[in-house]
């Protein structure tokens, strides 16, 4: 089960003592099918495109994406994930193919998706096991950079919910890339960040206690000003001050335990930020125990110039039949039985 006991991810004591819930994020990497849509920037996953994008490869990929989310959190628990946040697919075709992989399939895993207007047409969505998450609502919100009127991007969804009984809010997110540069790619970030804590801000003024998870590919890192002063997702859990999240990948940044590799260097852009009614207290309801990257040998890359990093779709122009450029992210939550 999902919210089970006697799991290796717990000691002796804590097996008998806790439900465990996992929540995750996973960037696919260009889920895309094969045929074209005129409203999309697809060309380069269409057969006679650039990566010469088949129903072979579009199958293989499908496999490969199924079998690594039936892999996250399994040291926790055998269900593994409950609700994982997905982000660079095409359409809600590619998922209900997904979701129907042998490798998945059993878990019954719904979707929540809206089409985003981005450039390149991918979108963010949300997967979830209807045996321990039922939404009660749903809404996308668009981002806008001030002066850009022709700025585009995958939009912010938000998924509230019963988790297990308790009610929870998840906001899924992947903020614009740092093409061009950082800094001139900068307010298109900036702008993302203040719309996700506008989203959670307005969730909080109703219920200042709301639980609220955060998560997704943010482009940035934990200790970029997007994150510590714009969203104000910080680090340290005992200290939050009034207002502030908590951003438990900034250790494990800090650490140099990445999730995507640039110029052979680890680093942390897929996040999970919480409110402060998610930290650890007495576990009475779901509290956040613990938060891991999912980076299994079978997810890396081994030999040659990209040892280590994550084994992707493509490398250099050429099919490599791997997995994503980002490994997957999830926290654990636990809760007296």
């Amino acid at each position: 089960m999902a919210f089970g006991i006697g799991l290796s991810g717990l000691n002796a004591q804590e097996q008998q003592a806790y439900k465990v819930g996992l929540v995750g994020f996973y960037n696919l990497e260009n889920l895309f099918d094969t045929i074209d849509d005129p409203k999309k920037n697809d060309q380069e996953f269409l057969p006679d495109g650039t990566n010469q994008w088949n129903t072979e490869k579009y199958l293989s990929k499908l496999h490969n994406m199924a079998y690594a989310i039936s892999t996250i959190g399994t040291d926790w628990s055998p269900d593994g994930v409950a609700v994982l946040g997905l982000s660079e697919m095409e359409n809600r075709h590619v998922l209900e193919d997904l979701v129907a992989q042998p490798e998945i399939k059993g878990r019954n895993y719904q979707i929540v998706h809206y089409d985003s207007p981005d450039s390149r047409g991918v979108d963010v969505a949300l997967i979830y096991n209807p045996k321990y998450f039922k939404p009660t609502s749903s809404k996308s919100y668009r981002t806008v950079v001030p002066d850009q009127p022709k700025f585009r991007t995958r939009d912010q969804l938000l998924v509230s919910g019963l988790f297990d009984g308790e009610m929870m809010h998840f906001i899924v997110m992947h903020w614009p890339s740092r093409a061009g540069g950082e800094k001139r790619s900068m307010p298109g970030r900036v702008a993302a960040a203040e719309l996700c804590r506008h989203i959670a801000d307005s969730i909080l003024n109703d219920d200042p206690d709301a639980k609220i998870i955060m998560m997704g590919d943010f482009n940035d890192y934990p200790d970029n000003k997007t994150l510590t002063k714009h969203l104000r997702a910080l680090g340290d859990m005992k200290n939050l001050r009034n207002g502030e999240f908590f951003n438990p990948m900034y250790d494990l940044h800090k650490k140099g335990i990445g999730t995507n590799y640039y110029r052979d260097v680890p680093g942390v852009l897929d996040q999970t930020i919480l409110t402060p009614a998610l930290l650890p207290t007495d576990f009475s309801t779901y509290q956040f125990k613990n938060v891991k990257v999912h980076n299994k040998e079978f997810l890396k890359q081994h030999g040659g110039k990209y040892n280590g990093y994550p084994f992707r779709t493509f490398g250099s122009g050429v099919w490599m039949d791997g997995y994503s450029d980002h490994f997957p992210v999830y926290v654990v939550l636990l809760k007296k039985v």
